[in-house]
């Protein structure tokens, strides 16, 4: 995607995959610019996830209104990053619910965020933890359809949950999937993302609404096995060879998933990957701060938040 494509004014779109489920797609599903999904009976609604700014979670609120019989009851969480939390508050008749851990990391990081990238306009934001929180498993229903609460990882953090509706075959992955976005596993682990793919590909889901990118089928587990499995290759040749992540991302050929946005997210899971290799346990943490700083690098400038 070029950048001029890139900076086009984009619209959100809420569209039924299945009986009652919506998908609240934001292209282009870059940086900042995530999806939401949207489960409706006549009893209620279940929302996972927001939007980055308040005005893209206004924008929501909005969209979903003109589906459901009121205001989501209930707001799931898929992790703790900005982008899918910072527009909760903009639901306040809903009771957040997410990882136990979600909840700590969000308290943690607060919103960091916003001081990556200081020109989005974030908006009025105000910081809304869940309060209900799981550890493993948790069942909600809405009307005749459930929602199992998964968490798998650590994968794309130590936190994340994937929302499966049996009854529906739909997925809703979060961001431990992206569809046409590079994978991104700094904060999590290369190991524990591709055991998560083969458990989310055994539920058997014929429709996928990932965290970024359009809604997808099974096949989206593949491309993001694929690309682990290469990153992790090059992490064993590259610490074989004595080089650094950014020495390897330099001299890598990225040919193969040139058609994935943000290419430059290989830097930081180059560093993720070396250190599973070099005997860091999933989910350990890095020094987010230096990966981000050497992506940049790599990249030649701030990667684009287009929220």
């Amino acid at each position: 995607m070029s950048e001029a494509t890139r900076q086009q004014p984009s619209t959100a779109r809420l569209t039924e995959v299945a009986d009652g489920v919506f998908a609240y797609v934001q292209p282009h599903g870059g940086w900042c610019v995530n999806n939401a999904a949207l489960v409706v009976s006549r009893d209620g609604s279940v929302l996972v996830d927001t939007a980055a700014t308040e005005a893209r979670a206004r924008r929501l609120r909005a969209a979903i209104l003109e589906v459901a019989p009121a205001a989501p009851r209930i707001l799931v969480n898929t992790h703790f990053h900005g982008d899918h939390t910072f527009g909760n508050f903009v639901f306040p008749e809903a009771m957040v619910v997410g990882h136990a851990d979600a909840r700590t990391e969000m308290a943690a990081a607060g919103l960091h965020l916003t001081r990556l990238w200081p020109d989005v306009a974030w908006g009025d934001l105000d910081l809304a933890l869940p309060v209900i929180t799981y550890r493993d498993r948790i069942t909600l229903h809405v009307g005749d359809t459930r929602a199992e609460l998964i968490h798998f990882g650590p994968a794309h953090t130590t936190n994340d949950t994937v929302v499966w509706l049996p009854e529906r075959e739909v997925l809703i992955t979060g961001d431990l999937v992206m569809s046409g976005v590079t994978p991104f596993v700094p904060m999590g682990s290369v190991s524990g993302t591709l055991a998560a793919l083969e458990r989310m590909r055994a539920l058997g889901a014929r429709t996928i609404i990932t965290g970024h990118g359009p809604p997808t089928g099974p096949e989206v587990f593949d491309v993001t096995a694929n690309y682990l499995h290469w990153i992790r290759d090059l992490a064993r040749e590259g610490i074989a060879a004595g080089l650094t992540p950014l020495q390897v991302a330099r001299e890598s050929d990225r040919t193969a998933f040139a058609h994935l946005l943000d290419s430059e997210r290989l830097v930081p899971n180059l560093h993720r990957a070396f250190a599973e290799e070099q005997g860091a346990a999933p989910g350990a943490a890095l020094d987010i701060g230096a990966v981000f700083a050497e992506m940049v690098e790599f990249h030649g400038r701030l990667p684009a938040c287009d929220a």
